[in-house]
């Protein structure tokens, strides 16, 4: 076995949770891991919960992806949740049909150094998973015939109300050709699916955070339709992000005088005022014409909550597109070594890059301004430019607007503009 009294035992343990993890990455789909940043494991976090109930933290996640020292070996229930997610029941049945690890004939890492050994561990390991995916899928296709084409499918979705969170989500699917797996993922997120029966038409789902997302059906693992779904806010929404289900404000009390803000005694009356308290504000709406390679974003936002574990004040802005996201981080100025910026596929970390600029105090109101012309975007805090970039997606529509803070935050002044015309978040 790989594991002793609660604890991973070192007797092929790497190889176990190389593999594991290597699984994991391939499912996730947000690229190779050594490129991800806070907001990554924040997100894997999330989608371990949804899948396993599980609720692994960050710190845990960057440690076993090697991202933090850790001198111990995670525990059974870490590595419970890891294999769950990865598709097993548990860790024992993945260290029961995951293959032995080699002995020296494969075991040409004797000697090198443990970095290297697990970089040529994790190559191997996706070597081998590659060769017996694309093995299964022509085996599969030729003497199975699990080949479909969309026309044999079909799917769509209705809304229960037009606009406003919660909201149920009504999808009607047929499936003329009945496969082994029916599929409905809900979001971008394709670890987030649902098993359906071919025989049944109809799937019912609960949205409760606005977003605009690209429903799939997917039979055998072949995506065969997909479909828009856009679950607006109503104006400003203003939350405590929880599971299973966030907390909601009333809008009236959220929103006072052009100020968007969730305050020290509106967390107390939810006993939130730990900087564990995940605060999020959303603004989606219609805006004709507002595409992401021409527009002017304008914003103020301040988060005074400081009880030192949120010294960082870490903040993220996120502008919300059509198949798209534009993700602009900010934090005080002794924390900018770790800070993502996302801009339609234009990726930059500070491990690689001067995101200084993104650094502020935050206790008080900051201006971020947002400038693109034909796909080149300068960001500017404070009136100084923070960073330019251009990013290599498509155009596409911008549909609205999130913010990220933890403990209590305010929001005001924010604006979208393109081509002479202006839209207020109001």
């Amino acid at each position: 076995m790989a594991y002793s009294n609660g604890k991973m035992d070192n007797n092929s343990a790497e190889y176990y949770l190389s593999r594991c993890l290597e699984r994991i990455e391939a499912i996730f789909e947000r690229g190779a891991s050594d490129q991800w940043a806070t907001y990554d494991f924040e997100k894997l976090s999330d989608a371990i919960y949804e899948r396993t109930e599980v609720r692994l933290s960050v710190t845990t996640l960057k440690r076993i992806w090697g991202k933090l020292k850790y001198g111990s070996a995670p525990t059974i229930t870490t590595l419970n949740a890891l294999a769950r997610f990865a598709g097993y029941a548990d860790w024992k049945d993945l260290t029961q049909k995951l293959d032995q690890p080699a002995t020296p004939e494969m075991g040409a890492t004797v000697g090198k150094s443990p970095r290297k050994s697990k970089r040529l561990v994790l190559g191997l390991a996706g070597t081998l998973m590659l060769a017996a995916a694309l093995y299964f899928f022509f085996i599969s296709a030729g003497e199975k015939g699990r080949v479909y084409h969309s026309s044999q499918f079909e799917f769509s979705a209705n809304k229960v109300v037009t606009e406003g969170v919660p909201n149920s989500v009504i999808f009607n699917y047929t499936a003329r050709e009945k496969p082994e797996s029916l599929f409905i993922v809900q979001t971008w997120d394709m670890s987030r699916k649902t098993l359906v029966s071919g025989n049944k038409h109809q799937h019912s789902a609960i949205y409760y955070y606005p977003g605009y997302f690209k429903a799939k059906l997917v039979a055998d693992g072949q995506v065969m339709k997909t479909h828009d779904l856009w679950i607006t806010s109503g104006g400003w929404l203003c939350l405590l992000e929880e599971e299973p289900a966030p907390i909601y404000f009333k809008q009236e009390e959220c929103v006072q005088n052009g100020v968007v803000e969730v305050n020290a005694a509106m967390l107390e009356r939810h006993r939130r005022l730990a900087a564990g308290a995940r605060v999020r504000f959303f603004n989606q709406r219609e805006m004709p014409g507002l595409v992401n390679d021409n527009f002017t974003f304008e914003t103020k936002v301040k988060n005074e909550f400081d009880d030192g574990a949120n010294a960082c004040h870490h903040t993220e802005v996120l502008i919300q597109c059509k198949d798209d996201i534009i993700f602009i981080p900010l934090t005080a100025k002794p924390c900018v070594g770790d800070l993502l910026l996302y801009f339609c596929g234009a990726r930059v970390e500070s491990k690689s890059a001067d995101l200084s600029g993104f650094g502020c105090d935050l206790t008080q109101w900051t201006s971020l301004r947002v400038e693109t012309v034909n796909k080149t975007a300068r960001i500017y805090v404070n009136g100084r430019k923070a960073y330019t970039l251009t990013f290599p997606n498509h155009p596409t529509e911008i549909v609205g607007v999130q913010y990220r803070f933890n403990g209590a935050a305010a929001v005001k002044d924010t604006r979208f503009g393109s081509r002479g015309k202006v839209w207020e978040m109001d």
